[in-house]
């Protein structure tokens, strides 16, 4: 019996040593399995990165700006020149005229004419698109920050729809990238005002899209969130229906290409003032845009002179790239100022902008900001206000920013 029993342990013993190296290979399978599945997952992971740094404003190629234009050419076009002569028909082409409307009577004459000439302007284009919508499908307003492109927009669509046009409404700020993933400079300033804060390459596929009768889902931006929502608007144009698109780099040509320039009109507003101070220099066109940009920040957007001062070289320094050059490539050009605003601003900007000047007079960084702050505090300074606004009327431009119009914005 002894014999038998040594190989029964024999076997129990080898039966053990299999069952071992089964459990150990199975366990060495099931790591080295483990181990695949996370390489997989860590070269997913990387792949998703380098999809959201390509997506990141910081690693996009720059887009591409036009030719540049000479300040001469844009000063000798046909709008510049018609401004220039209006004004001085009224005697306001010069603050001091201004004043003279002012103290003297007048003033309601130039409100009420000055309104007349811009909607008229407006009526003019809309019948020029109407006369030619046998091609044209496509109308784009575009212009530098606060020109007005949303007013005139607004009034045009209007006077569009009552000619009989049927339209549908596009803005482009809903293209703005997630916040995270805006373009900065190397101070860290968020470049809003370049095109490669848009979605370049979303807005030409919708446009396209649009055109061709075909569906579109365009984004939802949050702008207190700083992103676009999940869900998204579906579009359709009907047949035969117009696409009127409005936003700052609207003419630039990464959003229609591959779109017929016959389809499309492009309408170019900027504050021509043509207004002369007392030392006889044009007040700048920006300034203009600058006093207007201050104001409705201040007013509506609990955001004080001091900051806009502080960024708007950057808008300056955008719209003279990728704006201004594009003025020349317009079907129309809307001269948006207005000759009667300047004393309206000195009411709800003087203070601020003073103190906005005298924060920026020592800072270390803050020239350029002081150079436009002190420039545009000595017209407010020249200028005689307007203490009761309620003459202005709730259809004008200027009411985009100071508030009290019967247009939604």
């Amino acid at each position: 019996m002894a014999p038998k029993k040594k190989s029964t342990v024999k076997k129990k013993t080898t039966a053990k040593k299999k069952t071992a190296v089964k459990k150990k290979t199975a366990a060495t399978k099931k790591t080295t399995a483990r181990k695949k599945t996370a390489v997989k997952k860590t070269s997913a992971r990387k792949k998703t990165t380098a999809k959201k740094k390509a997506s990141s404003g910081k690693t996009r190629p720059p887009a591409p700006a036009p030719l540049p234009i000479e300040w001469s050419t844009v000063y000798e076009l046909e709008v510049v020149k018609r401004a220039r002569a209006w004004n001085r028909a009224r005697d306001v082409d010069t603050i001091a005229g201004i004043n003279r409307r002012l103290a003297f009577g007048g003033y309601d004459d130039v409100v009420r004419d000055a309104d007349r000439a811009y909607d008229a302007a407006i009526w003019k284009i809309a019948g020029e698109i109407l006369g030619n919508r046998n091609r044209i499908r496509l109308v784009i307003v575009a212009g530098p920050s606060s020109s007005g492109k949303t007013t005139t927009t607004i009034k045009l669509c209007r006077a569009l729809r009552t000619m009989g046009e049927n339209l549908q409404l596009l803005a482009l700020d809903n293209y703005f990238w997630n916040l995270k993933d805006q373009p900065v400079d190397e101070f860290g300033n968020v470049k809003f005002e370049t095109p490669d804060a848009l979605d370049t390459a979303t807005i030409n596929e919708n446009l396209k899209d649009l055109l061709s009768g075909q569906e579109a889902k365009l984004p939802i931006y949050d702008f207190k969130a700083g992103r676009r929502k999940k869900e998204k608007l579906s579009m359709r144009l009907e047949e035969g229906q117009l696409l009127v698109v409005e936003g700052l780099h609207g003419f630039h040509q990464s959003l229609t290409e591959g779109i017929p320039k016959d389809m499309q009109f492009r309408v170019y507003i900027e504050s021509v003032c043509q207004l002369r101070d007392r030392e006889d220099n044009f007040v700048p066109w920006t300034d203009i845009r600058l006093l207007r940009r201050m104001v409705r920040d201040n007013k509506h957007r609990n955001y004080p002179p001091l900051k806009t001062l502080a960024h708007w070289h950057l808008v300056r320094e955008a719209e003279k790239k990728y704006i201004v050059p594009y003025i020349r490539m317009s079907d129309a050009v809307v001269n948006g100022y207005l000759p009667y605003e300047l004393p309206v601003y000195k009411k709800y900007l003087y203070d601020a902008l003073k103190e906005a000047v005298d924060h920026f007079d020592d800072k270390e960084g803050g020239a350029d900001a002081l150079r436009r702050g002190e420039r545009c505090l000595a017209y407010l300074e020249e200028v005689d206000a307007l203490e009761d606004d309620s003459i202005i009327p709730p259809t004008s431009l200027i009411r985009e920013f100071i508030g009290g119009s019967v247009y939604e914005y």
